[in-house]
């Protein structure tokens, strides 16, 4: 058996006198697959930065050993000239340049002192045909979806002789085609020697695809299990992860569903930059009181642009169609007016759109109902805390307390922020754009358990997700979309991964 070309002893991080790392040890093979899982907040995105010298040395405890000599990385750069790159889940690309200039950023070639464009260019077409891009190497990474952007990140990394190549969620924000994509491409690097470790909630993937899983729980080491054994399954890891076992991914819920609160009839809505592309084309869909209605559909359907442009004309041109509450047609040309008539949308993208990531928790909630809170115009920053600090405890975010910056939450309790800022409003309607995207499974099943409890108090709730089992294991009903129309709707006793696909294929 080879010597690991990775290893850490005793790595010890913390920041401001909490303890994000303890202890932790880690040892990696050449060219295995290496999945790193754990809760959000467990330190693995921690560890991740050590090891590539975005923590530099210094600024922890314990020992980093390459191919069994002791390492001290001062900077990203020098764990880099070592062979070690890391893709963040935030992609680093910069939107207006090439994906020529991308990979080659602060890695140029250069002639005379000038940059060579042909062989720039030349050079950039050839790792994109090793990931797998057909792609012009002069089209802006801005063109391109968040799959494409990936393999730009990955060929920058190879472009850099990388050895040890570090994922951070690489599969969060992709729709199924383009994970089964990224997955073969990892399995590719692997044949040819690369070493890749992968940070992933997405279990059934990390068995697919992982030699070996290491589980980091509050900031420690819990084990480091094969995928071949067959004691190794997702109720092993989850264990392992939580502390505890998961009865059900599920939580238990009795449906209480009463009249029709919400319809939209026949909504068709414009791409935002071109007038003439139709993204949504005539769709209606309903939701009762106590409902939860699911939304399924392969990445570019069309349901972030149906939720977006419902939610007072967020997204989208040329918006036409009707929409009621409680059988009276209302007007949602803003989002004051949707917002008035107590609809919510919680966006797929809480840290872009949903969230102040460098305000406290107190300010994001009660950002979207502030009127709540303000006597003659001046906010009662006391009333403000305390209704805060009452989500605070609702929700369990954990957090010392609600003047904690949003940002340095982990992605579940992020999560819980924003649920908390549309609950604030006292919505009637709330429309959840993939609400556990990036969260781990213990986070998970809270979240799924607040949908419930949203759905038992009588409000009608609408949940967009990329995951068939998350749709199939919330919905009381279930719409598939598939490029802009509504191609079925399927009860909660008939629905299957199977009709549901083919229903989300469908041709229109």
């Amino acid at each position: 058996m080879s010597d690991p070309i990775l290893r850490t002893a005793g790595i010890t991080k913390r920041f401001h006198g909490v303890t994000a790392l303890s202890e932790v040890s880690l040892d990696v093979m050449p060219g295995e697959v290496h999945a790193i899982c754990g809760e959000n907040g467990a330190g693995k995105s921690t560890l991740m930065k050590v090891l590539s010298g975005v923590h530099p040395a210094g600024t922890y405890e314990g020992r980093i050993e390459l191919d069994g000599r002791e390492v001290s990385f001062r900077s990203i750069n020098d764990s880099e000239e070592r062979g070690i790159v890391i893709i963040h889940q935030e992609l680093a690309l910069v939107p207006q340049l090439s994906i020529a200039e991308n990979i080659h950023l602060g890695n140029e070639v250069v002639r005379h002192g000038l940059i060579d464009w042909k062989r720039t260019n030349e050079r950039a077409a050839e790792l994109m045909a090793r990931v797998g891009l057909d792609e012009a190497p002069t089209t802006k990474a801005v063109e391109l979806g968040i799959g494409g952007q990936q393999l730009v990140e990955i060929a920058k990394a190879l472009a850099k002789d990388v050895r040890i190549l570090i994922l951070d969620e690489p599969t969060a924000a992709l729709g199924e085609a383009d994970s089964d994509r990224l997955l073969a491409l990892i399995e590719q690097l692997r044949a040819q020697g690369i070493t890749c470790i992968v940070i992933s909630h997405r279990l059934r993937e990390v068995l697919g695809i992982a030699d070996r899983i290491t589980v980091i729980r509050d900031g420690a080491t819990v084990e480091t299990m094969r995928t071949d054994e067959p004691a190794t399954d997702e109720n092993r890891i989850i264990r392992a992860m939580v502390g505890r076992d998961l009865d059900s991914f599920f939580p238990p819920r009795e449906p209480d569903i009463g009249e029709e609160l919400f319809r939209v009839e026949n909504w068709t809505v414009h791409h935002a930059a071109d007038p003439e592309r139709v993204v949504v084309d005539d769709a209606s869909f309903s939701v009762r009181a106590g409902e939860i209605v699911g939304f399924a559909g392969l990445m570019g359907a069309g349901r972030t642009e149906l939720a977006m442009s419902i939610f007072g004309r967020s997204y989208g041109s040329r918006i036409t169609g009707s929409a009621f509450l409680r059988g009276e047609e209302i007007s949602l040309r803003t989002v004051e007016q949707a917002i008035s008539h107590g609809i919510a949308y919680v966006t797929e993208d809480r840290g872009r759109y949903g969230l102040n990531l460098i305000g406290d928790i107190q300010a994001n909630v009660s950002a979207a109902a502030l009127s709540r809170l303000a006597r003659l115009g001046i906010v009662d920053r006391f009333r403000e805390h305390k209704v805060a600090d009452a989500y605070r405890y609702k929700m369990n975010i954990k957090a010392p307390s609600v003047s904690a910056v949003t940002g340095n939450l982990s992605g579940g309790n992020q999560q819980k922020v924003v649920l908390s800022k549309w609950m604030f409003t006292n919505p009637d309607v709330l429309i959840l754009d993939e609400p556990t995207r990036g969260i781990d499974v213990g986070a998970k099943y809270e979240i799924y358990g607040i949908i419930g409890e949203l759905a038992a108090q009588g409000k009608a709730v609408v949940v967009i997700s990329s995951e068939l089992p998350e749709i199939l294991g919330l919905s009381d009903r279930i719409y598939a979309i598939s490029a802009g129309r509504v191609t079925g709707e399927v009860s909660r006793e008939d629905a299957t991964q199977e009709l549901l696909m083919r229903y989300m294929t469908a041709e229109t």
